[in-house]
């Protein structure tokens, strides 16, 4: 059926669109319906080590080229190869690829630009300094809606044996290429076919994302795959329905489960009994949206007494005295806040998904990993710490007048988005899994979950506003407000000196140094506004404008990030998935967790849990290997493993049993947690 119509529509090609056919190389020189380019992960691959090579698809718009198994209709890519003697190529790893109903055929396809990745594997008898040319032969279908053109070219690489070195954009752009790859689910599915049905049951957590599930077979003969399919879950199983291709199946299935756009897992499933399909039928990724909407309000409430938000607590504190007057104005003033802190989490996440889009490894606060905004977070903090102690005066103070220079409503909102951007860091318990959702779910079921977490976070102080009887509780503002003005001042100032500190964390000595003066200019600054406004004199846009030019100075001049260096701690070893794979091999149990400087609530666990001597203690009797992965600066390595935990953001950690599989551990943790593991 395939082959009759793919001739089918080529020959049609040959008649009615001959101009289509000119563009490709192969007939005429022009330019391509699919371009196609061979790129190398490495220039210099290392002998007796292997490097990934990629055929960097791009399809013209309107144009999409095959999977490895089309569906009912195209061709997939071969490749012929001619390499060096000794070397060897391994075979094509595909990503996840898309559905497409043409005429009642389904097409597994790809749409937009792609790539298929192989394993060079380099002798070790090769020595550096060796030419390594590569020469591959690629063919390929390129199709519209309405015609298929054959494709192809030759494509060439001349590398050098050397060290294997890898360079950052390379390395970037290959974390984007694997990022689309599917993972191996690591459990065997079981089908069985009964009255032309084909049923599938594949191991899956309840709680693990899914949207838009549809399994791809690799072989004809398991499944027709124009017919629907109808996905259920029944626990952790996924149970997937749809017609059989025939009744004499008997071995294995091997394919591929999508759990979300472009993500998904490789699997086989063996003959065996399939429960019954249950009612909670899957029409999308409804259920993991619900279920990570909850994750995050509830991770929202509860961030509000995480360690991470105590130091901006000063912020909201103002806020809510202010509110304790007139009802009106207290729920104007929390509905601005609220919006405040959802808008700040949705621009947070909306740009969180556009980088990750374009193949960076970032996770949640990824802010936090750039130095040059934690120089301007720690202008900004230093300028509401001097006004929280009285150097200089904005009209209307609140929390959020010393960022929109305002009071009132407009006030309220930038009080809303500060919170939000400086207290969002951490993730705490609930936000781990159902930020990892929205980093798999389609973008509008994503920007929901974070909107959710920003909701959360504003609860209670919309409970406060909107519910008279805890507003009743809240004091009354009067002269009190200054002296606790004062008070609250100390813990921004102590938030500036953990922001000058995580400067020198990430740039050492003269970056710290740096920021510290750029502080130091913008208080001297405040100093002079302060004595301006104490003689009845303004001066508040002069001051901003020099501020801006400060810290665009401090900018230019903070020294360039090095190479991140994995850090531990004490005997901890830094994380290395290499290592950790030989440590589970030698039948060692291992406790790792990732942490960064930046993150507060990792901060509390590492002090009082994972540090404590008596967790130490008892760690070292029963022969476990500490290892810490350190995300202070964005390292593609943590973020990669983060991702295949379903995880976005720190902290985590997971315990390997000997020989068995990891545990994960909840985001607070006690001595008696870590020591319980080995009890």
């Amino acid at each position: 059926m395939r082959t009759i119509y793919v001739l089918l529509m080529t020959l049609a090609s040959l008649f009615v669109a001959a101009p289509a056919m000119a563009q490709i190389g192969a007939f005429g020189g022009g330019e391509p319906n699919i371009a196609a380019k061979l790129e190398a992960e490495s220039g210099s691959p290392a002998p007796g080590r292997p490097v990934t090579l990629a055929f960097v698809m791009t399809p013209k718009p309107g144009w999409h080229g095959y999977w490895e198994n089309p569906g009912d209709a195209g061709i997939g890519m071969t490749v012929k190869w001619t390499l060096p003697k000794g070397v060897t190529a391994g075979p094509l790893r595909h990503p996840v690829p898309e559905t497409l109903m043409i005429s009642g055929l389904m097409n597994y396809v790809y749409e937009g630009r792609y790539a298929i990745l192989v394993t060079l594997n380099v002798p070790a008898t090769m020595k550096a300094g060796d030419p390594l040319p590569i020469r591959a032969r690629g063919d390929w279908l390129a199709c519209t809606r309405e015609i298929c053109v054959p494709g192809g070219g030759d494509l060439a690489l001349d590398l050098v044996v050397g060290d294997g070195g890898v360079g950052a954009e390379r390395r970037k752009a290959f974390d984007g290429y694997r990022a689309h790859l599917p993972r191996p689910l690591g459990s065997e599915g079981r089908f069985a076919i009964d009255n032309g049905q084909y049923r599938m049951a594949i191991p899956y957590p309840a709680a693990a994302p899914l949207a838009d599930a549809y399994f791809f077979p690799l072989k004809e003969g398991a499944i027709a795959f124009a017919s629907a399919q109808k996905v259920t879950r029944d626990g952790d199983t996924l149970i997937i329905e749809t017609k059989a291709a025939g009744s004499a199946l008997k071995g294995p299935v091997a394919g591929v489960l999508r759990t979300a756009p472009h993500v998904g897992f490789a699997l086989t499933a063996t003959p065996g009994v399939v429960p019954a399909a249950t009612s909670n039928t899957l029409g999308g990724e409804a259920s993991a949206v619900f279920l990570a909407l909850g994750g995050a309000l509830l991770g929202g409430i509860l961030l509000n007494i995480m360690p991470c938000v105590f130091p901006i607590l000063s912020l909201k504190a103002l806020s809510l005295a202010k509110a304790g007057g007139d009802p009106r104005v207290a729920k104007r003033e929390a509905v601005a806040y609220a919006l405040g802190v959802i808008a700040a989490c949705l621009t947070l996440g909306g740009v969180l998904l556009a980088l990750r889009a374009g193949g960076a490894t970032v996770g949640w606060a990824f802010q936090l990993q750039d130095p040059r905004i934690i120089l301007g977070l720690l202008l900004l903090v230093t300028a509401i710490a001097f006004n929280l102690a009285g150097l200089f005066e904005l009209r209307a103070i609140d929390a959020g007048g010393a960022l929109a220079g305002k009071g009132g409503v407009q006030g309220s909102f930038w009080t809303g988005a500060l919170v939000a951007f400086v207290a969002t860091p951490c993730t705490g318990p609930f936000m781990g899994a159902a930020l990892g959702a929205a980093l798999v779910l389609p973008v509008g079921a994503a920007l929901a979950i974070f909107a959710g977490l920003g909701l959360g976070l504003a609860l209670p102080f919309l409970a406060i506003a909107f519910v008279p009887a805890i507003r009743a509780r809240m004091p009354k503002p009067g002269p009190w407000m200054r002296r606790f003005q004062h008070i609250l001042s100390v813990p921004m100032f102590l938030t500036a000196l953990a922001l000058a500190w995580l400067l020198g964390q990430q740039l050492g000595i003269g970056g710290m140094t740096i920021g510290i003066a750029a502080a130091m200019a913008t208080a001297l600054l405040l100093w002079w506004l302060g004595g301006r406004q104490h003689a009845g004199k303004s001066g508040v846009w002069a001051v901003a404008l020099a501020t801006v030019v400060v810290l665009a100075g401090g900018i230019a001049a903070l020294p360039q990030p090095g190479k991140a260096e994995a850090k531990a701690t004490g005997t901890a070893v830094p994380f290395d998935e290499a290592r950790l794979a030989q440590l589970r091999g030698q039948g060692k149990p291992v406790f790792l967790y990732f942490t960064a400087d930046w993150c507060l609530t990792c901060k509390v666990n590492e002090a009082g849990a994972i540090d404590r001597a008596e967790v130490a203690s008892a760690f070292d009797r029963a022969g476990v290997v500490t290892m810490v992965g350190d995300w202070t600066n964005s390292d593609p390595a943590i973020g990669r493993f983060l991702e295949g935990q379903g995880r976005s953001g720190v902290p985590l950690y997971l315990f390997y049993p000997a020989g068995k599989d990891a545990q994960t551990l909840p985001q607070v943790l006690t001595p008696a947690t870590l020591t319980a593991l080995i009890s």
